[in-house]
């Protein structure tokens, strides 16, 4: 299943297309995958695989530079986040002649011990590029880490949104706009549109969304 043809349907059901059809995203509704932190999940994402396939790539750094361009004419660099937004935003970065640097996850414990790499002056205006947001968790961090290092960061990118409500929240807190090619929605949406999944299986797959702690609470 490789069908990343691009039409002219809207983007975010393009981007859905694209990345279930090169299976960056898979589901398994009724025999979910279990994630690093031990959550039970019928949906699991890999993005970093988008990064192996030149169309849907370059799709990814084309829509990311339009909506800089047209929404964020004022940001001076781009940041990736450490591992998975890095490649998107060196990309990105290349895409619209702007510097790059990366955040890592956590301080290197030897030379310097930086946490951001590369070269950030102070008061430069910054969009951040990670491949997916779930809880916003590990982005969120890279956004205080620029910030406390004198950064403006008002914008995330990303491939792919959960749509998680204690993300929108966390967003929203910190005054951050989060920019998503597509998301969960979408790509249930377009899943059974390409017979991924049955009818059946989006309810369960919704309610995992709606609350992701009780429906793992129901596979352990």
């Amino acid at each position: 299943m490789h069908d990343t043809r691009w039409s002219g349907e809207d983007e975010a059901r393009q981007f859905a297309r694209a990345i279930l059809s090169i299976e960056a995203v898979t589901l398994s509704p009724n025999d979910p995958y279990t994630w690093s932190s031990g959550m039970r999940s019928p949906i699991y994402c890999d993005q970093r695989l988008t990064l192996s396939h030149p169309l849907v790539r370059s799709h990814i750094a084309d829509a990311f530079a339009k909506r800089l361009r047209l929404r964020y004419p004022d940001i001076e660099l781009i940041a990736g986040t450490a591992t998975g937004g890095i490649g998107h935003a060196a990309i990105l970065a290349d895409r619209v002649s702007q510097p790059m640097v990366y955040v890592r996850s956590s301080a290197k414990g030897h030379g310097k011990q930086n946490l951001i790499e590369g070269r950030m002056l102070k008061g430069t205006h910054v969009a951040v590029v990670e491949d997916t947001v779930s809880t916003g968790g590990s982005v969120l961090h890279a956004v205080e880490a620029i910030r406390e290092a004198g950064g403006h960061v008002s914008v995330v990118f990303t491939i792919f949104s959960y749509g998680f409500h204690v993300s929108q929240e966390a967003f929203a807190r910190l005054g951050i706009k989060l920019e998503a090619l597509t998301d969960f929605t979408h790509v249930i949406e377009t899943a059974q549109e390409m017979n991924v999944i049955k009818a059946q299986d989006v309810e369960l797959l919704m309610r995992f969304q709606e609350n992701p702690s009780a429906y793992s609470e129901a596979f352990r």
